[in-house]
């Protein structure tokens, strides 16, 4: 089922107004590539670049062709170890946070 139009607004609009929005969308991700979710890892990234950053910026901070990174994330894209690595650590530069992993029982 595609996504309307409302609901892509929505996350763009609460990504820009709230900073702890972004960094649980980034956070989330991470948890789901560890988790291997990786298909909901490419959406929580994908939601983040459209809201935050775009496409094209990213691009310039991954040296990577805006169209690659949006394959890369598609429903369909197979990200290598090291795209996700450079885009989780562009992603986590741009949005000024350190990510750590812990473990829990």
């Amino acid at each position: 089922m595609a996504l309307t139009r409302d609901f892509k607004d929505t996350i763009k609009q609460r990504a820009q107004n709230d900073p702890d929005f972004r960094v649980g969308l980034l956070t989330e991700a991470a948890e789901c590539i560890l988790n291997n979710e990786v298909d909901v890892a490419k959406t929580l990234l994908r939601d983040y670049v459209n809201a935050t950053i775009g496409f094209q910026e990213l691009g310039t901070l991954t040296d990577k062709k805006p169209q690659s990174l949006m394959r890369m994330l598609s429903a369909s894209g197979n990200p290598s170890l090291g795209n996700i690595s450079k885009l989780m650590a562009s992603l986590r530069q741009h949005e000024g946070v350190q990510l750590h992993v812990s473990a829990g029982a």
